[in-house]
């Protein structure tokens, strides 16, 4: 079964009146993907699907449907939606070319309402109608690697993330024998016995709370502790230090082994645990050793964020923020649940379109050059986040827009750091000006020149006297 559509196509089943056109047409935007619409492009070649009907019957047309779908399973990876019916001939789904089914659900109640009247030649007799729902119910839950609801979910579901409140305590549904865990102390002290109850993990192991979890020693002594063979899955509960370590751990570990994310904290949850960087830490710099390893799946659970401290909780949110102002919508006015999925599915698409950070992936970076420098100036004694918010204010007045939403849901302070070292580190980090800045809120630009004198400017006034 697939657990993500990386690198193959994005196929979208569901009943009549399930939205599959207009979701999937969105969901290619976001992936930047071709969208092929099955329906679409019979019509587009035999004339109105009710006059196929009509003249040359429902099998006739169930021929077309298969003949157009092996086209388009030929072409490179699409997004592609099908009639609602095609799941009664599921060996159309076979044959060993590289897909993800999602099936994007509808109740029948909505799906009547969506279809009646629509002239489809299968949706003028209600009772026909629910009858049929009730046909292709088991058959799309057997096709399906994942379920979905809107574009969003698609996202997600494209990129193996699943997002619900209480999936800790559902890790039996994601994880396969043999699987490892790995976790923290502090984490393991909260969360660690719910783990291994939800399931029965055959290793369990620790790195170090933070940032040192990221050192090499940390992880050479994971290494030798793990008894995995090359059949087992590592599973990282933690933060962003914890998943970015045990990540890479498993990329190298008998030269690769799968790997789960389960992410403890907003920042994991929303940014860190996504899109397959994993990272250590040298004492040069930070993330200087790591590798592009996508996970197997992820698992994000908001019900965790609960535990978090306040200050953590705001660390996050800086990421929400940063996000919201990449995608042109306040995000971090949303109930917590939906703002960690909605934000989660932004950084996926983003992922999934750049997946090894050659391009468009750099938008996520707005205001991390300014953030990386205040680290360094203070040798990495303030949190990512309180910095992330500085480099936001930074990154909106060189953009000349207001920065209200900062400061009005960050409340960032200028940090006490060493303005040479700051600027020393800036300067390597984006090679002396070359930033991340906002045309407007959702229309960001990468690679953007400015002077030096500019760019120091800006950086001193984050830095208190």
């Amino acid at each position: 079964m697939a657990t993500n559509a990386l690198k193959q196509h994005l196929v979208l089943v569901g009943f009549m009146g399930a939205g599959k056109s207009t979701v999937g047409a969105e969901v290619a935007r976001r992936l930047g993907r071709p969208f092929v619409d099955v329906d679409t492009e019979i019509e587009r070649a035999e004339g109105p699907i009710a006059e196929i009907f009509a003249s040359r019957g429902e099998a006739a047309f169930r021929e077309l449907e298969a003949q157009h779908l092996n086209e388009a399973r030929h072409g490179p990876p699409s997004v592609i939606a099908v009639g609602g019916g095609a799941v009664e001939r599921p060996e159309l789904f076979l044959g060993g070319w590289l897909q993800l089914v999602v099936q994007l659900e509808v109740d029948v109640d909505s799906a009547w309402e969506r279809a009646r009247g629509s002239g489809r030649p299968l949706a003028q007799d209600e009772s026909e109608f629910r009858q049929r729902y009730e046909l292709r119910a088991p058959l799309y839950a057997e096709l399906a690697d994942a379920k979905a609801s809107d574009a969003d979910g698609v996202v997600l579901a494209a990129a193996g993330i699943h997002v619900e409140p209480g999936a800790l305590q559902q890790l039996d549904r994601f994880v396969d024998d043999p699987a490892a865990l790995v976790t923290e102390p502090v984490v393991a002290g909260i969360h660690g016995a719910d783990a291994q109850i939800a399931f029965p993990f055959e290793e369990t192991h620790e790195l170090p709370t933070g940032e040192t979890a990221k050192h090499l020693a940390a992880v050479e002594r994971l290494w030798r502790s793990l008894r995995l063979g090359r059949d087992g899955t590592i599973v990282a509960l933690g933060g962003g230090a914890l998943t970015d370590a045990a990540g890479y751990a498993a990329s190298a570990y008998l030269r690769g082994v799968p790997w789960i994310p389960v992410p403890t904290t907003l920042t994991a949850q929303v940014d860190a645990s996504i899109g397959g960087k994993t990272a250590i830490d040298l004492p040069e710099g930070k993330n200087l050793v790591g590798a592009f390893h996508w996970p197997l799946r992820t698992i994000i659970d908001p019900a965790l964020l609960a535990t978090l401290p306040e200050r953590e909780r705001k660390n996050g949110l800086a990421e929400v923020v940063k996000t919201g102002l990449l995608a042109g919508d306040p995000l971090w006015e949303l109930p917590e649940p939906e703002m960690v999925r909605r934000s989660a599915a932004f950084k996926a698409a983003v992922c999934i379109r750049d997946p090894y950070d050659y391009g468009e992936r750099k938008i996520l970076n707005l205001g991390h050059t300014f953030a990386h420098a205040l680290e360094a100036g203070a040798r990495y004694g303030i949190p990512h986040g309180e910095a992330v918010a500085l480099g936001l204010l930074a990154a909106l007045r060189l953009s000349g827009l207001e920065t209200d939403a900062v400061e009005e849901v960050l409340s960032p302070q200028p940090a006490h750091v060493d303005r040479d070292l700051a600027w020393e580190a800036l300067q390597r980090d984006k090679k002396g000006g070359r930033l991340v800045l906002l045309e407007r809120p959702g229309e960001p630009r990468i690679d953007v020149e400015l002077s030096p004198e500019q760019v120091r400017a800006e950086l001193n006034r984050l830095i208190a006297d």
